[in-house]
């Protein structure tokens, strides 16, 4: 997750209630990050064992798993994708990476995006859905290769355009897990913005560019009215420095309406990109709560 500077809109949620199971967030979450080294692209195996059991979680739940991998010099990356309901044609993409910048647990940034992704896989289980939704935890997200050909969510979103899928839009899950309810824990890019938002870091973000199409906009509508977590909407247009720097980016270039939901990163966790983003310092509590929401919305046709 890099920085954003964005126009606010600011809603507020209505629905109390929770399908998420916190203490599974919580093992999920050791795993990921109570690894015997950080999971980043120069700890190749580390990164596959991951992988392997993100794989091995979804193969629980979905109807399809599989591995989407490629080669950097001799190295495998492995992005992993997991399917629901595969006898629609038209799916929404929901995506997060897996892999951590440096040495350091990468519990905000973004196991919690990850885990996010297995908490939505065994909700899905539970229902028949109407469309098709592929779950895709994506490698390489973070520098070196940000911004590159290299990143997972490139490679997949690449692939999409060459198969020529029908797709809805798309949702990044990019650190959802950090709260803060005491006064001046939020910052912003222009200090004026606190004027429109508060200084309580206490609400989960939903980023849309300017024209976000048909898809981001309703999502985006629906999570306000049925999320039982705060929520605010920020919104620029896609030349914005920052707005598009997460797995969003790549689906945006091919067209695809998209969006990020996101704790605003190092605006509120100072413990971005530290040793210091471990994951007593999240709230699961509402984590939980933006999983569910995402569920409800996906779901509600």
């Amino acid at each position: 997750m890099k920085y954003f500077l964005l126009i606010p809109l600011i809603s507020f949620s209505t629905i109390l209630w929770s399908q998420s199971d916190t203490n599974s967030i919580k093992a999920h979450m050791t795993v990921l990050t109570q690894t015997a080294v950080h999971r980043n692209y120069e700890n190749i195996e580390q990164l596959n064992e991951i992988a392997d059991y993100l794989h091995a979680e979804f193969s629980k739940y979905a109807d399809t798993v599989y591995f989407q991998s490629y080669f950097i010099g001799k190295r495998e990356y492995k992005n992993v994708i997991a399917s629901f309901g595969t006898k629609h044609d038209e799916r929404v993409i929901v995506g997060a990476h897996y892999d951590v910048c440096g040495e350091q647990e990468g519990a905000d940034d973004n196991a919690s995006g990850t885990v996010g992704l297995l908490e939505l896989a065994r909700q899905l289980d539970t229902i028949t859905t109407s469309q098709r939704i592929d779950l895709v935890a994506y490698t390489l997200e973070e520098p070196p290769f940000f911004r590159s050909e290299y990143m997972g969510s490139y490679i997949h979103a690449q692939s999409l355009v060459k198969d020529s899928v029908n797709v809805k839009g798309m949702i990044c899950l990019e650190m959802i897990g950090y709260f803060a309810d005491e006064r001046k824990t939020q910052d912003y890019p222009l200090g004026i913005l606190k004027l429109f938002y508060g200084s309580r870091g206490n609400y989960i973000t939903l980023v849309n560019q300017f024209g976000p199409g048909k898809f981001a906009r309703k999502f985006t509508k629906r999570f306000k009215h049925k999320s039982a977590v705060k929520a605010k909407q920020f919104k620029g247009p896609k030349s914005l420095p920052g707005i598009d720097f997460s797995d969003h980016l790549n689906y945006w270039q091919i067209g695809i309406s998209a969006l990020m939901i996101t704790d605003t990163a190092f605006y509120r966790n100072k413990e971005y990109h530290q040793k210091g983003d471990t994951m007593d310092r999240l709230d699961y509590a509402r984590m939980a709560q933006v999983i569910d929401g995402v569920f409800v919305v996906l779901t509600d046709n």
